[in-house]
């Protein structure tokens, strides 16, 4: 039993017995009264207290001022890539709003929970809505929303054309913005001085190399030196340096003296060429280089590197450097590139041959050694008796007896030395000609040579599309005259996880160093075959009478003549090669061919014409502008060993005849000559996504200079296919003939004219970052004809206004932003 008598009462029970309407009654019969007007404990108050709280107002000019309204703005139309603004407003009672997506292809809101959040209008194949909804809550939980719906159409090129112009500065479209970034000289490195420019400066090997080509932007972490491959904001740039200037590297030009060049003017030569790997940083104003970063590196012509794959050992490789051809030194004459799926950067060894020197009676001496067969070989990459090599490195007498930075330069056997080439250097030439795979992020790794992709003038390497499960392939041009265009297959499946594995260049290993070469073949019919180079097969076999190959090293040493004695398609001097990232479909440059006469053209190769000057120059004859071939794999697949092919564009004049030679329709927007750097945008971003990706087509013409500096070109492609055929009538001093090909359709507005560079400059190299904000282009040697006393060009000083007429010109790396911060081109 319990007292009740000591119980605790504080007296909060109800004893009023009136009929008056309880407060919690009153709150309820108020709140329900308002149900659709509701602003949450604001006005479940002034419901109650009103008269006494807010002395003038009546209950229902309240509730409606506590009543949260929104509204989302009006729809809209955009394109793909465009940046789309989402305005709400909501009443002063909502105490938070958002944005959401409600339907259609997913995209990523900025600043969601605000009035005004953004995305970046995504890439679609037709006319496509999306509903946005926007929503204000109250302090309770009580909501209104509003839609809006945002109706998005396929990308644009959304520039107007850039004309034809012959200034000496770089030309792009309004509402962009150049920034010179990296130029010819510049110091990577807190203790080399800054780049005088008259010719003075010396340290090449801290500099940056000249005449910038091929390049590839690889993402940093914001801190560290840790791989991001998704920052936009922080990154190494790994870009070729191919050639030189030399009239203006030095003082004076090259110093010759009784036949002799000084020591000091051919180590500055020979360390201009290479590769650099410079950090670059997005700041809040501009992108900069990174002087003082510790991942600053050049690789040069004298560079250790170690061979990979089927040739690594072969005695054709054996030198007095590396007596078991499994090392060598350097890179040179590095034109175009690749960047592989793992983090790495593959640069490509082009016109070597031109740098050795070959002295009469050097093919007898190695038909002594019974080595007759490199005669042959050698004759068909370019190196005959008698060259003195380029820039006469090998007549400098080095003041360190024991150096050979000069000799190796020299191809010619030695009579009493080994016959095995391990006591002079004529196997050298035999170390160049191959793609070299670099890790960027790792400064003291060891650049790798990979034999399994053949020995040629390689103009670079594009992988195609990585699928998990299929063997990927990885496409190369041959550039010069007649040569052919290659692709390897490796033996590896893909595996997803290998785009971020730890060793890179291990990862190389794996898909690089076993696989099968091939050539292609293109038919008349618009097909084509890919050929097997592989040892046993076919023609190539010990017992051939034209080369008689020992093994599977022998034949991608020469993989030339493999493919001449295969059937390959000779083609216009084959540049770089561009992968469609939608379709798998391979795009390869032609960028001209003076030795294509009428009666070698074919369905491929069709044109043979004169192209008309108008600055006093003789007319030239052949394939004078060039095109861009195309080939979709059979089964788009990497793996097919056949395909179908198209041409995309021809190269030509706006004025010239549409029957013969301008085949495309091409008209003063888009006209263009010369076709060499090709690019897809990267598919991390809209303008590489979606079912037709932009592509950048840059330009290395002497046809058509009297009309325009060199220039690059944004296009919106179609497929292979898409146009018909033509049949071209070719007439030239050297006869006549008849070829039919395949064009595709007409550009018309989806190919634009977007850059125009400095004088005599060469346009090549394209990257971007990740988010398609920042383009990089480099410059290569403006005013390459002028010396000390006749500079022809002052860029980049005039980039951003007058220069001082004693400027020399530098090849230099560029940023192109839009100055509204969208993507670049559409």
């Amino acid at each position: 039993m319990t007292d009740s008598t000591f119980l605790y009462d504080d007296g909060d029970i109800d004893t009023n017995r009136s009929a008056n309407g309880h407060l919690n009654d009153l709150i309820a019969s108020r709140y329900s009264r308002r149900q659709t007007l509701r602003g949450g404990l604001t006005a479940m108050t002034t419901a109650v207290f009103g008269g006494v709280l807010l002395a003038g107002c009546d209950e229902d000019d309240l509730l409606q001022r506590e009543t949260v309204t929104v509204t989302a703005g009006q729809g809209a139309t955009t394109s793909a890539g465009k940046t789309v603004t989402l305005q709400g407003t909501a009443s002063t009672t909502a105490r938070t709003v958002g944005w959401a997506q409600v339907s259609g292809p997913t995209v990523t809101l900025s600043n969601a929970n605000t009035n005004t959040a953004s995305f970046t209008a995504p890439a679609v194949s037709a006319s496509t809505p999306l509903v946005f909804r926007f929503t204000g809550t109250t302090g309770v939980g009580d909501t209104a929303t509003a839609d809006t719906t945002v109706t998005v159409t396929p990308a644009t090129l959304d520039f107007t054309a850039v004309p034809k112009n012959r200034n000496d500065l770089v030309t792009v479209p309004a509402g962009y913005t150049v920034t010179v970034l990296y130029r010819m000289g510049d110091p990577i490195n807190a203790s080399t001085p800054a780049f005088a420019n008259d010719g003075s400066d010396s340290n090449f090997s801290t500099r940056a190399g000249d005449q910038h080509d091929g390049m590839s932007f690889f993402g940093l972490a914001a801190t560290g030196a840790t791989r991001d491959p998704s920052s936009s904001t922080r990154g190494l740039l790994a870009l070729n340096h191919e050639n030189i200037v030399e009239t203006y590297l030095h003082p004076r030009g090259q110093t010759t003296t009784g036949g002799v060049r000084p020591e000091a003017e051919a180590i500055k030569e020979i360390e201009a060429h290479g590769v650099s790997v410079v950090e670059v940083t997005r700041g809040a104003s501009a992108w900069s280089y990174v002087q003082a970063s510790s991942l600053n590196r050049r690789i040069t012509p004298n560079t250790p590197m170690v061979f990979n794959g089927p040739a690594r050992g072969d005695v054709q490789l054996r030198t007095l450097y590396s007596k078991d051809g499994t090392q060598g030194r350097g890179t040179i004459n590095n034109c175009a590139n690749g960047a592989m799926p793992w983090g790495t950067y593959a640069t490509a060894e082009e016109n070597w041959a031109g740098y050795f020197r070959r002295d009469r009676g050097d093919a007898a001496v190695r038909t002594a050694a019974g080595r007759a067969k490199e005669n042959t070989s050698l004759a068909r990459y370019g190196i005959g008796e008698g060259r003195a090599g380029n820039y006469g490195w090998t007549t400098v007498t080095p003041a360190d007896s024991s150096s050979t930075i000069f000799r190796k330069w020299n191809a010619t056997a030695t009579a009493d030395a080994a016959p095995d080439g391990t006591a002079d250097f004529r196997h050298e030439p035999f170390q160049y000609g191959w793609i070299v795979e670099i890790d960027p992020y790792n400064p003291q790794s060891t650049p790798r040579k990979r034999t399994a992709l053949g020995r040629m003038n390689h103009e670079g390497v594009e992988p195609g599309r990585m699928i998990a499960g299929v063997k990927p392939a990885f496409y190369m041009g041959d550039d010069a005259q007649n040569e052919y265009i290659y692709k390897f297959v490796s033996n590896t499946p893909w595996t997803a996880a290998d785009a971020n594995a730890a060793d890179r260049l291990a990862t190389g290993d794996k898909y690089l160093d076993a696989g099968t070469l091939y050539v292609a073949k293109f038919n008349a019919d618009g097909s084509g075959q890919w050929l097997p180079l592989t040892f046993n097969t076919g023609p190539l076999t010990s017992a051939n009478a034209t080369y008689p190959f020992a093994d599977q090293a022998d034949v991608l040493i020469n993989c030339r003549i493999a493919a001449d004695l295969v059937g390959a398609t000779p083609m216009d001097r084959p540049e770089w090669t561009a992968v469609n990232p939608a379709n798998g479909e391979m795009y390869c440059t032609l960028t001209n061919n003076s030795s294509r006469s009428p009666a070698r053209t074919d369905a491929a190769n069709p044109r043979s014409y004169v192209d008309p000057r108008t600055d006093g120059r003789s007319n030239s004859a052949g394939n004078v502008n060039g095109h861009v071939v195309r080939l979709r794999e059979n089964g788009d697949t990497t793996e097919a060993t056949a395909f179908t092919w198209d041409v995309y564009a021809f190269g030509a004049g706006s004025d010239l005849n549409k029957d013969n030679i301008n085949l495309s329709g091409l008209d003063d927007t888009n006209d263009f000559s010369s076709p060499d750097g090709l690019w897809f945008s990267l598919p991390s971003n809209v303008a590489g996504q979606g079912a037709n990706p932009v592509m950048w087509l840059q330009t290395d013409d002497g046809a058509f200079t009297d009309v325009t500096n060199n220039q690059m070109l944004a296009a919106i492609p179609g497929r292979v296919g898409d146009g018909g055929t033509k049949t071209v009538n070719n007439s030239t001093p050297a006869g006549t003939s008849t070829a039919t090909t395949r064009v595709g359709k007409a550009p018309g507005a989806t190919l634009k004219r977007f850059l125009v560079g400095p004088k005599e400059c060469e346009i090549t190299g394209i990257t971007s970052t990740p988010d398609g904000k920042a383009l990089f282009v480099n410059i290569q040697h403006p005013g390459e004809t002028g010396g000390p006393d006749n500079i022809t060009s002052n860029w980049p000083a005039t980039q951003n206004g007058a220069a001082a007429p004693s400027s020399r010109p530098r090849s230099a790396t560029i940023v192109i932003t839009r100055q509204d911060g969208g993507l670049v081109g559409i």
